[in-house]
């Protein structure tokens, strides 16, 4: 009799030791059971590269639990009996296995969530669900945290977070004396940087044979397979650990933010769809970090940044997810309710920086903070781009994404869709400041200093127009007080030039109202 049957998913590829479903776990009594299902090939427009991401690491990590001795049943897609869903898949294991009990480490994601308590009642065996103790900081711990806050900032959360671990401390005391070193992460690419090389993850056997798969499944899906370079396993991804902490990191603080033409990596790490597989472990690359500035090897700016993304961001953004969900992604604060450009998928625009960041995206599954941030997420958010629309983009085209750590980046950080529930202010740019942080400028067919006129800078009269048309909804926020009053300095026929500009814009990029089509979006 099979004592226990415990589901593993896609995302909890972590050894046994570290995933609480698989820590007590003994081989011989008890049967894992993967699958691989249309349904979760399907709830998001998904890159190419991220299908064959996720399946490759997969059955690698099937291979290693069998190696370990465990009995692992493993469904593939293309398998004739396969029902389509997690759920259709655990009901059909425990209805042919029987086992006395059903293990599973809670999802990450809200939808799966309820969908095990659908499915809960219907099953032979009693269902535990165990808490996903990899993460830094309990679900529980941040609605104990929240409780009571007028504004949740991650700033406060992050110095918590460094106290209750001792990372980055001296007695009780931040590092360095400050708590965040983001000031000195701001500096443009100077001409002629030279920067790191990178280590390439060639695909290895398993993720060969899954692009020619993926290939032939979906030969018009989005995003190119050419140079797939992810990794898939624990040993590729510690690979590209050291790769980073040895030769990174110590220029990762100083150009965090900059972007430039053709360099998609910079001095990113590319750990973050490792991570969020469970092939990496936060705290050790946390630790790991520290180690690199205590032994000399990285200078603080950069680590602090770094540890930030992790033990301060990532957390957050989790804690925040549970702690608003369901109705988190209902929100739209400023009110926008446009479709999303068709060029957010082919990348054919005269903006040099969005044609450069969707090329990169449709190439790599992949595109820095910033450029997420203060390309496309910043379009977005001035064009009114309705907040279902462009959040399903970044779930889907980013090897790392998974809604509970892309919903509060994009529906809050991107397009303060959540009301400045994650950011306190909204992260609306004019073209002023991608010419500032970027290359990307010069070789535009837009002119970035004029704000009127057929060749003038999209973000220019987009950025005045945003102001103007939700001055009602923001000019009481303190940080907004100096735009509204750059923009009281503009006369009404200039602001009427500008409003005409932007509506032109919307309408020629394709930003129209989904109402209009018959679609309706929250």
């Amino acid at each position: 009799m099979v004592r226990r049957l415990i589901l593993v998913l896609g995302d909890q590829l972590s050894p046994p030791h570290k995933l609480s479903s698989l820590r007590h776990a003994e081989p011989g009594q008890d049967v894992v059971l993967m699958a691989e299902v249309v349904e979760e090939m399907t709830y998001a427009p998904h890159h190419r590269q991220k299908l064959v991401m996720v399946f490759s690491a997969m059955r690698q990590h099937a291979e290693a639990l069998r190696g370990l001795g465990f009995e692992v049943r493993y469904v593939r897609h293309d398998a004739p009996d396969n029902t389509g869903s997690l759920t259709g898949e655990l009901r059909r294991a425990a209805d042919e296995l029987q086992p006395g009990e059903i293990w599973l480490t809670r999802s990450g994601e809200w939808r799966l969530e309820r969908a095990f308590d659908d499915v809960e009642l219907s099953l032979p065996a009693p269902l535990h669900r165990l808490a996903d103790d990899r993460y830094l900081c309990e679900t529980e711990t941040f609605e104990r945290w929240a409780r009571g806050r007028r504004e949740l900032r991650m700033e406060f959360f992050y110095r918590e977070m460094r106290r209750r671990y001792g990372i980055l401390m001296e007695g009780d005391q931040p590092a360095g004396g400050r708590w965040n070193f983001d000031a000195e992460n701001r500096r443009r690419l100077p001409k002629g940087a030279r920067l790191p090389e990178r280590l390439i993850i060639s695909p290895n056997a398993v993720t060969q044979g899954l692009i020619a798969e993926i290939t032939a499944l979906s030969p018009d899906g989005f995003g190119e397979l050419d140079a797939f370079g992810w990794a898939t396993n624990g040993q590729e991804a510690e690979d590209l650990a050291r790769h980073f902490f040895a030769d990174i990191l110590p220029g990762f603080g100083d150009h965090q933010d900059a972007m430039a033409q053709g360099e998609p990596w910079l001095w990113h790490g590319r750990l973050s769809a490792a991570l969020n597989l469970g092939l990496l472990d936060p705290r050790d690359l946390c630790r790991r970090a520290e180690a690199q500035w205590r032994d000399g090897r990285a200078p603080l700016n950069a680590v602090e940044g770094f540890i930030r993304q992790i033990l301060g961001w990532r957390e957050f953004v989790r804690g925040i997810y549970w702690l608003k969900m369901p109705g988190y992604l209902e929100t739209n604060a400023l009110g926008a309710a446009n479709r999303l450009p068709d060029f957010y998928w082919s990348g054919e625009t005269d903006m040099a920086c969005v044609a450069a960041v969707v090329a990169e995206t449709r190439a790599h599954a992949y595109a820095h903070q910033i450029q997420r941030l203060m390309v496309t997420g910043n379009l977005a958010m001035l064009l009114g781009v309705a907040p279902a629309e462009i959040n399903a983009w970044y779930l889907g085209v980013y090897a790392d994404a998974y809604e509970w750590v892309e919903a509060p980046n994009t529906h809050g950080m991107a397009t303060y869709a959540d009301g400045g529930l994650v950011g306190s202010k909204p992260y609306a740019a004019s073209g002023a400041y991608i010419n500032r942080m970027s290359d990307y400028c010069g070789t535009c067919a837009y002119e970035v200093k004029d704000r009127l006129g057929e060749r003038a800078c999209p973000f220019n009269s987009l950025y005045w127009d945003f102001l103007d048309r939700n001055a009602a909804r923001l000019d009481a926020n303190p940080r907004m007080a100096l735009p509204y009053k750059s923009l009281a300095r503009l006369d009404a026929a200039e602001r009427g030039a500008i409003a005409e500009r932007a509506e032109a814009l919307r309408q020629s990029f394709g930003a129209t109202p989904l109402q209009a089509e018959g679609r309706v979006s929250t």
